[in-house]
């Protein structure tokens, strides 16, 4: 039992850990949605300076500007982090999965199912 009680705070340890990694995946999403949202809305706001449906500002330019390169770093560096992340949550419930096969599991009842 020593060794399964090991095991079991093991994978108590990994499953707290994989909950840590789906957090920073939600997060990065919604940084991610967040970002694209900033890239659009600029893009549009110069497309609408160029053309003319926008009076010219100086500061309302610059900003939508700042918006297009911001949200593109800010989509880059999150897409890499979400990327990571999901690689490093198949390797703990890959690692999960091969301490749960190594625990002695006894089955419970006559292994029948009813109707």
């Amino acid at each position: 039992m020593d060794g399964d009680g090991d095991l079991h705070e093991q994978i108590l340890h990994i499953e707290a850990h994989i909950e840590e990694l789906t957090d920073i995946i939600e997060r990065c999403r919604k940084i991610i949605l967040f970002s694209k949202a900033a890239v659009a809305a600029g893009g549009i706001l110069i497309l609408a300076t160029i053309i003319g449906a926008v009076g010219f500002d100086p500061t309302v330019l610059i900003g939508a500007i700042a918006a297009v390169i911001g949200g593109t770093v800010v989509f880059g560096s999150n897409t890499s982090t979400l990327k990571q992340t999901l690689t490093d949550m198949k390797a703990a419930d890959a690692h999960r999965t091969e301490l749960i096969s190594r625990m002695d599991l006894k089955l419970v009842g006559d292994g029948e199912v009813e109707n």
